[in-house]
This record gives C-alpha cells, sequence and structure tokens, in this order.
C-alpha cells in the first residue's frame, strides 16, 4: 500500500511541511530498524528453504500491484505484505524489513518512482512491521491458541494503522483539506484489501512450518483475488462513464466534487484566492431537431463530437460530464472569483461556435450555460446541480450565452417551496378564506363614472402577513398550483358579479390570467361554465393578458384567446409598451382595450419621455379603435393630462384603493363623479 497520489508534483508552499513529514518519517525508520537489519548477516544461515521462498515471492508479486479506480489520493495494494508479515511472525523484524524493501525497491523501478519516494515507502513499511513485532510480543511463543489469533489480528491494525496513518497524514500535506475526511476516504477499501492480505499470513506461515512446497500455492489465491478486483475495478471505472462519450457521468461528477468539497473548504477558511469551485452545466440549443430531422445516429455522433470539443476547451483538471441527453457539465477548480468562472463558460461557448460538419453537413451546436459556484452558490453537489440549472434555465429564457445563479431567478429555494406549499393547503382548505379578491375602480375620465372594477388577488398569510401579489404569483405560476389558483379566482369574481347584479350594481369586472393559464383551454370552459351558472353576459367579465404570455408561446396562447372572443369575453392587454411586439399584437388580436403600463404613466407629470409615450399609446389606441385604460393614476396633474391626451378610463389611488367587495359597496355609495373642466 503506498501514496500513489503523491506522484504528482508538490507546490512550492506545501514542500517545506510535507517533505518535512517524509524525510521525519524517513530518520525515525531508520533510528528504530537499524539495529535489528544489523544482526541480519548473522542469521542469513539459520534461514530455511521457506524464508527465501516467501522472499522471492514477495519481491516478483510486488512487480504487478493493484492500483484502485478513481482519485482517491492514497494507495495501491501490494500484495507483498502477506508475505513479509508472515517472515516477521516466523523469523523475526530484520528479516522482514529487509525483504519488504527489497519489494519496494522492485516495484518502484517497474513504476518509475522518485527515489525519495521509495526510500519514503520502505520507510512506513519499516514502522508498520516495527508496530506489528511490538504487539506479537504478548503471544507465548507456543503452539498457536485462540489467544495468540487475536494478538495477530491486533498486530495487523496495528500495522494497518501506523501504515495507513502515514500515508494520509502524507496525502493531507501535500492536497490540503481536513485530516479525518482525508482519512475516511479510502478506508473501506483498504482495510478490507490489506486486512485480507494481512490475515492470510498467519495461514501461509503455518503451511510453510508444514511443508516449504506449500507455499507457492498461496499465489493461485492471490492471483484470483487480484483478477476479481481488477474485474470489480474496470466495472466500476464503466459505472463511472458515460457509453457514448466517454466522458463522466452524473456517478462520477458526484464522487468529483465530494472529492474537491473538503480541499476547498480549507483553501476558503484560509482565505485563498483560488479558493472557488465552479459547476457549469451546458444545454444544446433545439438538439431535438436534430433528431427529429436527421436520426438518432447522427444526433449522437454530434454529441461525441461536442463532447471533444468541451475537453479540449477546459483547463487541466477540470471535469467534463454527460449528465444525459444534451446536457452537459464542466466541474471547474481552484477558481478566483465568479469573474474567472465566466472567462472559462465564454470559451467554451466560443468552442461550440463553429459548426459541427457531419457527413458534409454543417450542424450548429450552441447552447445556454448556467454557473453556480461553491460555496458561494451552494456546498453540495445536488444544490450546485440545481442552481447551475437555474442559472442555465434564465439565460436560455433572456437569450443569453452564460448567466451566473442568482437568488431571484430560483423559483424553487426553501422559502419559496415551503410558500408553494402553504398556498396549495390553502387553496384546498374548506374555508381558505386567507385569499380575496380585491377590487379596484375605473373611472372614467370625460364623465366620472365608475365603469368597472380590476380584480386584484390578495394573501393574508397566518404567519407571513400580506404577501406580496407578485411574488405570489411568480411561486404559484411556476407548478401546478397555479391551476388551482386560477379556479379560484375565477369562481369568485364571477360570483362577486352575480351578487352585485343581484343587488342592482351592475359593473365590469377585469381580472389578469398568467401565462400557464393561456397553454390550455380550459379556462375558457370554467368561465363559460360559470357565466352560464350565474346567468351572466360575457360582457361583465374581461381578462387581461400581458404581451409577456403572447411572447412565450404566441400558438397556444391565441387560439385560447380566441375561444375566449367566440364566448364574448373582451381581451385587455396589460402593460402596453413593455414588450416587444406591440403594433403586431395589436393588429392580430380581438382586443377591446389596452392598459397603459403604471411606469409609463406615473412619470408623465414630471417626464417629457414618458408623457409622449402615453400620448403616442393613446392615439394609436384611438386609431384602431380601442379603448385605453392608464393604471397608476396617483395624482391630479396626471388625471388632467391624461384627460388633455384623450384617454377614456384610469385607475389607481387619486380615486380609490383596491378594497374588498364590501367595501367597494360602501365606497360607491359614498363616491362623487369629478369631472374635468375643459379640455
Amino acid at each position: 500500500m503506498e501514496a500513489a497520489a503523491l506522484r504528482n508534483s508538490v507546490p512550492p508552499d506545501r514542500r517545506v511541511p510535507f517533505f518535512g513529514f517524509v524525510w521525519a518519517v524517513t530518520v525515525v525508520a531508520a533510528l528504530v530498524c537499524a539495529p535489528v537489519l544489523a544482526r541480519i548477516p548473522a542469521e542469513l544461515s539459520d534461514l530455511p528453504a521457506a524464508f527465501w521462498l516467501m522472499a522471492g515471492l514477495a519481491v516478483l508479486v510486488d512487480a504487478r500491484p493493484f492500483t484502485p479506480p478513481g482519485r482517491r489520493q492514497s494507495s495501491a495494494v501490494f500484495p507483498s505484505i502477506c508475505f513479509t508479515f508472515a517472515i516477521m511472525l516466523g523469523w523475526g523484524l530484520g528479516e522482514a524489513i529487509a525483504v519488504q524493501a527489497a519489494a519496494v525497491t522492485v516495484s518502484a523501478w517497474r513504476m518509475r518512482h522518485r527515489p525519495w519516494r521509495a526510500i519514503f515507502n520502505t520507510s512506513q513499511y519499516a514502522l508498520a512491521l516495527t508496530a506489528a513485532y511490538a504487539v506479537t510480543r504478548l503471544a507465548d511463543g507456543g503452539r498457536p491458541a485462540w489467544r495468540d489469533v487475536a494478538v495477530f489480528a491486533l498486530a495487523g491494525v496495528a500495522w494497518f494503522l501506523v501504515k495507513y496513518g502515514s500515508v494520509t497524514v502524507a496525502v493531507r500535506l501535500r492536497f490540503g483539506g481536513r485530516w479525518w475526511p482525508t482519512f475516511v476516504l479510502g478506508l473501506a477499501f483498504e482495510s478490507l484489501s490489506t486486512g485480507s492480505l494481512l490475515l492470510l499470513s498467519p495461514v501461509l506461515l503455518a503451511a510453510a512450518q508444514t511443508s516449504a512446497a506449500l507455499i507457492p500455492l498461496v499465489v493461485v489465491p492471490l492471483y484470483a483475488v487480484y483478477r476479481m478486483a481488477r474485474l470489480s475495478a474496470e466495472q466500476d471505472q464503466i459505472g463511472r462513464l458515460d457509453p457514448l462519450t466517454g466522458l463522466a457521468n452524473r456517478k462520477a461528477l458526484l464522487a468529483e466534487v465530494a472529492d474537491q468539497v473538503p480541499a476547498h473548504a480549507e483553501r476558503a477558511a484560509r482565505g485563498d484566492a483560488d479558493r472557488h469551485l465552479a459547476l457549469l452545466v451546458l444545454d444544446l440549443d433545439h438538439f431535438k431537431r436534430v433528431n427529429d430531422a436527421l436520426g438518432h445516429a447522427v444526433g449522437d455522433r454530434l454529441l461525441v463530437q461536442v463532447g471533444s470539443r468541451l475537453e479540449a476547451a477546459v483547463r487541466p483538471g477540470d471535469v467534463v460530464a454527460r449528465l444525459g441527453g444534451d446536457e452537459f457539465a464542466i466541474l471547474a477548480t481552484r477558481l478566483e472569483s465568479v469573474d474567472a468562472a465566466r472567462v472559462l463558460a465564454s470559451t467554451v461557448v466560443a468552442a461550440l461556435a463553429e459548426p459541427v460538419s457531419l457527413d458534409g453537413l454543417p450542424l450548429d451546436v450552441a447552447g445556454s450555460m448556467g454557473i453556480a459556484l461553491y460555496p458561494d452558490h451552494g456546498e453540495d453537489f445536488a444544490t450546485l446541480l440545481r442552481h447551475a440549472d437555474v442559472a442555465m434555465y434564465d439565460a436560455k429564457h433572456r437569450g443569453d450565452e452564460v448567466a451566473v445563479y442568482s437568488p431571484d431567478s430560483d423559483h424553487n429555494s426553501p422559502e419559496r417551496l415551503s410558500l408553494l406549499a402553504d398556498l396549495r393547503r390553502t387553496l384546498e382548505s374548506p374555508d381558505g378564506d386567507q385569499i380575496a379578491m380585491y377590487y379596484q375602480p375605473q373611472i372614467a375620465i370625460e364623465t366620472g363614472e365608475v365603469v368597472g372594477v380590476e380584480a386584484l388577488l390578495r394573501w393574508r398569510h397566518p404567519a407571513r402577513g400580506m404577501v406580496d401579489p407578485e411574488e405570489l404569483i411568480r411561486v404559484a405560476e411556476q407548478s401546478a398550483v397555479m391551476r388551482l389558483l386560477t379556479r379560484r379566482v375565477v369562481d369568485d369574481v364571477v360570483e362577486q358579479i352575480a351578487k352585485w347584479s343581484a343587488a342592482g350594481l351592475h359593473l365590469r369586472a377585469a381580472l389578469n390570467v398568467s401565462v400557464r393559464d393561456l397553454h390550455t383551454g380550459e379556462i375558457a370552459d370554467q368561465i363559460a361554465d360559470r357565466l352560464a351558472r350565474y346567468g351572466l353576459s360575457p360582457e361583465r367579465l374581461q381578462l387581461e393578458i400581458t404581451e409577456g404570455a403572447l411572447m412565450a408561446d404566441p400558438r397556444r396562447v391565441l387560439a385560447t384567446i380566441a375561444r375566449l372572443d367566440q364566448i364574448g369575453v373582451a381581451i385587455a392587454l396589460d402593460d402596453f409598451g413593455t414588450g416587444y411586439s406591440s403594433m403586431q399584437h395589436l393588429r392580430r388580436l380581438p382586443l377591446a382595450e389596452v392598459k397603459v403600463d403604471r411606469s409609463f404613466v406615473l412619470g408623465m407629470a414630471t417626464d417629457a419621455d414618458d408623457a409622449a409615450i402615453v400620448r403616442s399609446v393613446i392615439e394609436l389606441a384611438g386609431a384602431l379603435g380601442l379603448r385605453v385604460v392608464a393604471e397608476g393614476v396617483e395624482d391630479e396633474r396626471t388625471w388632467r393630462l391624461l384627460h388633455a391626451a384623450g384617454c377614456h378610463v384610469a385607475q389607481g389611488w387619486f380615486y380609490a384603493r383596491p378594497m374588498p367587495a364590501d367595501e367597494l359597496v360602501d365606497w360607491l355609495s359614498r363616491y362623487r363623479a369629478v369631472r374635468p373642466v375643459g379640455r
């Protein structure tokens, strides 16, 4: 068992402590072992053939040690310890150390180790054998009994603790990180493999005492164990590779993050500049089109080419993995900042900019990449991967190539998930009185008449108080809870319109619907059913949609809007002026009105540009025969400017704040129409 990871060069900042430990172990081993080694020449003539046979086999089997798979920074397994431990039990400590030194020398020559490493490994073995030999002095020296078996086992434990402990300390000094995680990392494999060889030694010694001819037979089970271990290692290695691209898979990436986190935690605690670890997730754009048009065989070849480009673009030591489908990940170690991660991501994106040529056909392989950093955005693989995914989808949504994780883009934070669960429970509750609809009057500017109301959702959380409406919609819209919420809102608003009608109050109510609502025709069916149930005219209900909803999936949204128009429900385009294709929407949609976004209305009294935008919208809508509603009317000056511009309807705190339905009735009884004087 040797420190295989020590083959790498030692960084300058770790050379002094690392080599200080190496030479300290060497000096201690020399002082401890010199007396017993000095006696060997006098004892050579008394050594039997069994000893020489074991010594020869020890040197022979170490010519091809077994190196475990993976990136465990510890050890290869050297079968010679089975023979040298048996020699220690049967013929003494000095002979065992001498044979072990010969075996280490041969293996070091075959594996091209540096001299200092061969000396260090020999010293570790010498100290381990010395510790084991001290424990064996507890045996009575007669025919082995149960007590002696326990002593031999304890000697093996002493050997293992000294050898494995010294390797762990060396790895800790070489690579950094905390000692205990480094110790535990390979403990299971090392204790099983090395323990099996050590416990075989007493059996081998007993066979040698019967006949030296029995000793070579142990080579057969050793070889069988070696082959089984090798096959198991190969299977494990295959299990960590993506079968298509040959890159690491999700399992290997998880293990790599687990290996890297302790060292980066240590660097972060010291305040090192290169303390960051970044997980970058890449999703190819429009890969499904390649599969659909050219077949999966071509798609697979494209993925292989992408994998090769990613490996060529990253730095030495970074890990490229395929997570599945057209999704890849890169684990970048020892970064100084988020800017360094962005630079790497930009390099990767640039490597994909050139089309991939397959059978003479150039295929574009652009993609979006999300970045999550340790420890800023997570301290474990699952959290980092989820946050990198969030950033990647954020990049896709914004049309960017690269995005760094931001909590504002994460609709699945623990707080939001908790809020979503509470919202679901409230909606499924028989009473559900925490959810309420507030109504804000809409006033015809010319006459001062109340022509309608906008229904606004409110949720008073039992612990958090009143939840911000925008936060509420963001939480619900990303889940199936949005369907429950929409059903509740439609039911409450239509029922309230019916109650007002029964009381002789004829108001049109407008309610907002989300992108998710418009992706299916269910909302149209629900509205038609509720209007029929209460015998209400469709003109009493109006739906407000945003340009963002149209941009999300125009085909499906337009189909739903067409059904609502057939029912007779009016459609208003909300937040008008903030989208990207307003003219096209005004031309294609069956609209009844447009609502000028409050961001323009609020500033029109003090900002000439905002005032010009509002006037332009009013003129355009008027030319198309659409009613114009200005929301966010907060003061008299704005109200007069809107009147002068020819706006039809105003809504805002200048008239009234949103209020519950019963308060609205009281407000209407007190309201006195305010009419502008002159144009």
